[in-house]
């Protein structure tokens, strides 16, 4: 009883006590729960329709992607593939998504049709990456295709170099039937779409007569330049009422933010210059004296691999292509300097020779416990050939199929390296000759090759070239960052930078429109960091120097000018003010130039009110007037031109873009052309639906509420 009471006496410190545990269990679990939530958010790259993107998913699609396209455009920035990728990946979803809803597919059988016609314009970038090409049509040749598909494990098998070539090349090949499907998909949607716009016979002969008829007119005109901007009052009302009548353009999908900034690109000092050079001279001098250009291409970090294959100019890039033939056999050029690239380089060609560009070819492998096994296999196979063995039955005996292959030098020659196996292999098909049989040593085992046809032959070059960038040294570069960040320091407000950048020797740049979607920041590469931190920040901030470029070769600065939240644009917004104000000054304009031309019944009466005059010949309602005076096009003059009756005077004057008008019909003939129904019905429709494409996928992306995280993590 007594530790009873003393319970009772302590009951609030207790319920305190148990109500503070109770809290922390809680607390823990709800802790737990928002950990879970804000880890599950931190992987998200993003939503469509709803759909929570996770940032593997995507991570994987980017870089099948990225590979993909890298193969057929090795040139492209990859941060414009990138945006390509977040492109397509949300418009594939979007389009999957309408099409479920319709009942749209593609069959397996509408994709093989596709690839068996061979001219789809994926299908021929496929034929240029792969050489699938028939030679007769020059169209994708679904038999190759089918033929690399069917030896695709056997060929991979040959050699580790082998499993990498063909391994590469299916994954390409499964990627760009992937992106057919597709394209098929959004083209029948895009039929479907379009069975719904209508033409009828009165809009047809309209369309008719809006082409074939012609007007020549005699114009009177006055330019709205003619009044001062400060002789018209434009209020606050005026353009808020402009505003609400075109809010509509002010539509925006996603968030829009602006920052002002300063770009600086570290570049090469002559120091830096000469000190590369003065490199290059010592490698140039070694080729001279016949030193190994395997070697001292290697050791001179050269942009471009040394292959050991003739190729054809199609190899290089320009600059390289275009001295080729101005280097003699054995001669060697430069260093040079190329402005195209900002490089220095350096050639030998080595030899110069007339080759096929396209070979068909088959191979034995053969391989035995020990080189001497190796070579009595293989002179077994070669006997046999000669005797009149029949290839394929002979390669079935070894396991392989010995099917005939067409190689192009567009195949091999972009190359980033080659072993010693191919380089063996490809020169030894850049040289045999039709129906020749070979048999050729390998590191491991031996191919027995048949030449079975030869095609295009065109010059190749047996060329080493050393290509380097001319790059800053470190020493440059701290010094061009030092001067910046001392700059910068000094001025952490955009209006004193804004003052005084000029004077340091920097300028001061604008982006208007900066949009997560992008990935970037507009034109500069590798800003993840700086996108992440203009949508952090608060308008008004400044933000640290940050490393970016392409290469790491920039520095920046950026200040936040303006946030438009996802909706409507602001009317405050910069640039919408201005529209707003342009549109507005026009208006008045046009109200007071309008009110001097009403009433007057000919064209000298409108000169007496300030008019100037010209005239205009072959005037049609189906395209804009262009006034040449003014530099305008007036669909508004047009449209006012074809309701006038020939000989008549305009009945009002018409407000146009660049002025207003008056005018007299002079002439109106009907140019020679017989009217057929069908054709300018369906022609009708097809103008219509060419409007309604372009605004369709944009309705449905605001739709799918498309939320983008990339800049969070790529």
């Amino acid at each position: 009883m007594a530790a009873l009471g003393s319970i009772r006496s302590k009951g609030t410190f207790l319920i305190i006590i148990i109500g503070l545990g109770l809290f922390g269990f809680i607390a823990g679990d709800m802790f737990r729960s928002c950990e879970t939530t804000g880890r599950m958010r931190s992987t998200r790259v993003g939503e469509v329709l709803g759909e929570k993107i996770g940032v593997q998913d995507y991570q994987d699609y980017l870089n099948e992607f990225v590979e993909c396209t890298k193969i057929s455009s090795p040139q492209a920035d990859e941060d414009q593939i990138r945006a390509m990728a977040w492109n397509s990946f949300v418009q594939n979803k979007i389009i999957q998504n309408e099409a479920d809803k319709l009942g749209l597919a593609v069959t397996t059988d509408e994709v093989k049709n596709v690839m068996t016609q061979g001219t789809n314009q994926v299908l021929m970038e496929v034929a240029n990456v792969t050489g699938f090409v028939n030679q007769q049509t020059g169209r994708f040749d679904m038999n190759l295709y089918n033929e690399f598909i069917n030896n695709y494990k056997t060929q991979r098998n040959a050699s580790p170099e082998a499993a990498e070539y063909f391994d590469k090349v299916y994954k390409y090949l499964a990627f760009k039937v992937k992106q057919l499907r597709q394209q098929l998909l959004a083209q029948k949607y895009q039929a479907l779409l379009s069975t719904a716009v209508l033409s009828n016979p009165i809009e047809a002969k309209f369309l008719f007569d809006a082409e074939k008829q012609e007007s020549d007119i005699e114009l009177a005109y006055v330019d709205y330049k003619t009044i001062n901007d400060k002789d018209v009052q434009v209020d606050e009302s005026d353009l808020k009422a402009k505003y609400n009548e075109k809010k509509d353009m002010f539509k925006i999908p996603e968030e829009i933010r602006a920052i002002k900034y300063i770009l600086v690109k570290k570049e090469a000092s002559q120091a830096d210059k000469n000190d590369l050079f003065k490199s290059l001279e010592k490698f140039a001098a070694q080729l001279k004296e016949g030193a190994s250009p395997e070697k001292v291409v290697r050791e001179s970090r050269s942009n471009i691999a040394y292959l050991g294959v003739p190729v054809t100019k199609k190899a290089f890039s320009t600059d390289i292509a275009n001295r080729l033939d101005s280097v003699a056999v054995g001669a060697v050029l430069g260093p040079v300097e190329s402005t195209s690239d900002n490089t220095y380089n350096v050639i030998k060609v080595l030899s110069k020779s007339m080759m096929p560009d396209s070979v068909e070819y088959r191979v034995i492998s053969v391989v035995g416990k020990s080189n001497a096994e190796t070579q009595t296999k293989a002179d077994s196979v070669i006997n046999a050939l000669k005797a009149g063995g029949d290839f394929e039955a002979i390669a079935k005996k070894y396991g392989q199929t010995g099917e005939k292959t067409w190689v192009t030098s567009a195949q091999y020659e972009r190359a980033n390296n080659m072993t010693k196996d191919n380089q063996t292999a490809f020169n030894e098909l850049n040289t045999l000759g039709v129906n020749e049989i070979k048999s050729i040593p390998m590191a491991q085992g031996a191919l027995i090759m048949q030449v079975t046809d030869r095609k295009a032959m065109v010059e190749k070059y047996d060329v080493a070239v050393i290509k380097r960038d001319i790059t800053f040294s470190d020493e440059t570069s701290h010094a061009i960052s030092d001067k910046f960040k001392q700059f910068v320091a000094g001025h952490q407000t955009i209006e004193a930078i804004e003052k005084d950048a000029p004077k340091a020797g920097y300028q001061v740049l604008e982006a208007k429109n900066v949009l997560t979607s992008q990935g970037q920041l507009p034109n500069i590469g590798n800003t993840r960091d700086a996108l992440k931190w203009v949508f952090e920040a608060k308008k008004g901030d400044v933000s640290e120097v940050m490393t970016v470029g392409a290469n790491r070769d920039e520095i920046l600065v950026m200040a936040l000018t303006d946030i438009n939240p996802k909706g409507f644009m602001s009317m405050e917004n910069e640039e919408v003010k201005t529209y707003l104000q342009q549109e507005v000054l026009r208006d008045k304009k046009a109200e007071k130039i309008m009110a001097k031309l009403n009433g007057v019944k000919s064209i000298a009466e409108a000169v007496k009110q300030g008019a100037k005059t010209d005239s205009i010949s072959q005037i049609t309602f189906a395209s804009p007037t262009f006034v040449g005076a003014l530099q305008s096009q007036e669909p508004g003059l047009s449209g006012a031109v074809a309701a006038t009756q020939k000989g008549q005077f305009s009945a009002h004057p018409v407000k146009g873009y660049g002025g207003v008008y008056v005018f007299k019909v002079n002439d109106r003939r009907t140019i020679e052309g017989k009217f057929d129904e069908k054709e300018y019905a369906q022609k009708a429709a097809q103008n219509t639906m060419q409007n309604l494409s372009r605004t369709a996928f944009q309705e449905l992306y605001i739709n799918a509420d498309v939320k983008d995280n990339r800049y969070l993590f790529f």
